[in-house]
């Protein structure tokens, strides 16, 4: 099964013979299975070559570099090879037409209710009430004329789907409010650890396609930055830092 690799340790990324190693400071190497790797975070100061980078591409393996204190600072992703300038333009198309922007940014958020509700009725004795409010605001989701109001609702309802955790937390586990730059307590540090996780993800499967990660329908597009938010300003320390107080 394809999975994401992280790498924490300081040392050299390279190709020998039909896979990859990992070779620490220590002079330790370690395989990496060169067709169950998706991704790899490198998260030490890793050393690696052209060879190496030639190699990845050829499986679509795309590389995520992070700094010292754990901040996103770049990716190579392999070239291309699906690129269509048809798809950009009938993206950019559908960005300026009113109405088929508006019904794309709902579809987004249909899906997203849809599985907050989904979770929530996993505990529906402990929300039911929280269901029944988010279940309103997610019919009238249908009437709504403009991206303002859709993400007005959106806010809403995300309101309503965090303050139903706090009746499902089995240990003393308090979620006041969302905060997320940084996350001040550990549900906070868990979201946004969840939510970073998942963002990399969807981004390294749209690179798959010719679709273009820098045309928002929801929100609105902007300059150095991907749809919806910028890796960089997730704060991976303070999320991390929150763990130790997680028990299992």
């Amino acid at each position: 099964m394809m999975r994401d690799h992280y790498v924490f340790s300081n040392g050299r990324l390279k190709r020998k013979n039909n896979t990859i190693y990992f070779e620490g400071e220590d002079g330790e190497k370690k395989p990496l299975p060169i067709e169950k790797i998706r991704t790899l975070h490198l998260f030490g100061e890793v050393d690696i070559n052209s060879k190496l980078l030639t190699y990845l591409s050829q499986y679509g393996i795309s590389l995520q570099f992070y700094n010292y204190y754990g901040f996103f600072s770049g990716a190579y992703y392999p070239r291309e090879s699906k690129e269509s300038g048809y798809v950009i333009v009938k993206q950019s198309e559908h960005y300026s037409d009113r109405n088929k922007r508006l019904y794309i940014a709902y579809q987004f958020l249909n899906g997203a209710v849809h599985h907050m509700l989904r979770n929530l009725r996993s505990h529906k004795e402990e929300t039911m009430q929280h269901i029944e409010e988010i279940q309103i605001l997610y019919d009238q989701l249908q009437k709504t004329m403009s991206i303002p109001e859709l993400m007005g609702k959106e806010g809403q309802i995300r309101h309503l789907y965090y303050q139903a955790f706090n009746h499902i937390f089995k240990q003393d586990f308090v979620l006041e409010k969302r905060e997320k730059q940084p996350p001040r307590d550990p549900v906070n540090a868990l979201i946004s650890f969840g939510n970073t996780l998942m963002y990399r993800v969807v981004l390294g499967e749209i690179y798959k396609t010719p679709l273009n990660p820098t045309i928002s329908y929801l929100h609105e597009p902007s300059t150095k930055r991907f749809s919806r938010i910028n890796p960089a300003y997730l704060d991976i320390p303070s999320i991390l830092s929150h763990f130790r107080y997680i028990s299992y």
